[in-house]
């Protein structure tokens, strides 16, 4: 399975919802991998703690490569690196993606990412990609790639507002490029449940038909220590609520 994250709007969670969610499924014994394709690389110091990846082993070398072919192509496990969490691996992000994007693009290279991660199948049970806060090429190309798309949503009048042109973006990335895409769901992300617009702007996502999953995911400053220890939550609190929420809802979609 192949899930991308995605949302063309900033600060709503992308990065800390698929590494939380990548870490609970690796401690479920699967075999994981998580794809950082955002030059911020957020989701790959959450999972490493390193600001920036080893030599040769991120998404730019990937990325790279295409340009560059030769007989001496790496495979794509070789730009790949383990995290501290077993069974939880990352191909990292590098603060260059942005300035290769626009070669990559004129080289017309959308699909490789699809076709590298079919070769991955093998050897990973799920894959995540998190993405840049735009509709770029690497956003495009995790799309293409990807089985299931996963949409935070911050319970906000301008979030729903752009909640319904990102749901006709993915629509038309499935009707043009990947018959097999679907919006699995859309995740509420720091959800206070005793403020009123919230729960109404909620309510009426779910009245209107939309995949609105349940649990949302609620707002906690325990998140904030999660990003600065590095540890997704199922590894630095178990037992805390956010923690049970990130397994409730990886439940939700396994």
């Amino acid at each position: 399975m192949r899930r991308v994250v995605f949302n063309q709007k900033g600060g709503v969670g992308k990065s800390t919802i698929a590494a939380n969610l990548a870490a609970v499924a690796a401690s479920r014994g699967k075999r994981v991998l998580l794809i950082d394709l955002d030059p911020q690389g957020n989701a790959s110091h959450y999972l490493s703690g390193q600001t920036r990846a080893p030599e040769g082993r991120s998404a730019m070398d990937f990325f790279n490569q295409m340009l560059n072919i030769s007989m001496f192509s790496k495979d794509t496990t070789d730009f790949v690196s383990d995290t501290p969490f077993p069974g939880l691996s990352l191909l990292a992000s590098h603060p260059e993606l942005g300035e290769l994007m626009a070669k990559l693009e004129t080289r017309y290279k959308m699909f490789k990412l699809r076709e590298a991660l079919e070769q991955l199948g093998d050897h990973y049970d799920e894959i995540w990609i998190d993405t840049p806060p735009a509709l770029n090429f690497y956003t495009r190309s995790a799309l293409i790639a990807a089985d299931r798309c996963l949409i935070p949503f911050d319970c906000d009048a301008f979030s729903r507002q752009a909640l319904y042109n990102l749901m006709a973006s993915v629509e038309e990335i499935r009707a043009d490029h990947n018959a097999e895409l679907a919006v699995e769901g859309i995740v509420v992300n720091q959800f206070q449940p005793r403020a009123s617009l919230p729960a109404r702007l909620v309510a009426e996502l779910k009245a209107e038909g939309l995949p609105v999953l349940d649990p949302p995911l609620s707002s906690s400053v325990k998140i904030r220590e999660s990003h600065d220890a590095a540890k997704p939550m199922i590894h630095l609190d178990p037992r805390h609520k956010l923690s049970l929420e990130f397994v409730a809802l990886y439940e939700k979609l396994a």
